[in-house]
């Protein structure tokens, strides 16, 4: 009996190394397993970066990625969570031409009911950013793309766990 693919959020605290992306991505890479968002940042411990990297695998497969990553001299500690343990988010840019925010009423109404903020107007274009799930995004993407979308990015998932994780007292450990 084959287990459920379910989408993981793996958090990885590390230092910060020359490399050390190339070997987390290769771990991905050996198991064929696509990262479908990978965002890296500050921790909230000084000088201790956090990977949070999204796959769509089971769960036998996460722990197992997890202890890989923790055989990595430069990470600190790895863990895994699914949907409903994490409180995620995404963020997006739009570059559309200026004259359909004036032409254009309905582009209106979509920033409205979307709760889309504009970040800069000029005669050539403006720059819509919105925060949320994915299913959000793609939604004013798919609305937006009817007026024609200059530029489009979004970053990759940022996430905190509902639980609280004892990782801050290990990092304070660490860092001392």
């Amino acid at each position: 009996m084959s287990e459920d693919i379910k989408s993981y959020t793996i958090s990885i605290y590390t230092e910060n190394n020359i490399g050390l992306l190339n070997r987390i991505s290769a771990i991905f890479q050996r198991r064929h397993i696509n990262i479908e968002s990978l965002t890296t940042s500050q921790s909230e411990i000084e000088g201790v970066n956090r990977f949070v990297i999204v796959v769509n695998i089971c769960e036998n497969q996460a722990k197992k990625i997890v202890g890989q990553f923790e055989k990595q001299i430069e990470v600190i500690k790895a863990y895994y969570h699914t949907e409903d343990e994490t409180i995620f988010t995404e963020s997006c840019m739009f570059k559309i031409k200026s004259e359909l925010l004036f032409e254009e009423p309905q582009i209106q109404n979509i920033i409205k009911e979307s709760n889309t903020r504009i970040v800069t107007v000029n005669k050539e274009f403006f720059v819509l950013e919105k925060s949320g799930r994915r299913h959000e995004i793609e939604a004013l993407r798919r609305d937006l793309n009817v007026f024609g979308i200059m530029q489009f990015v979004r970053s990759g998932r940022i996430a905190v766990t509902k639980d609280e994780m004892r990782i801050t007292e290990m990092l304070a450990a660490f860092n001392n």
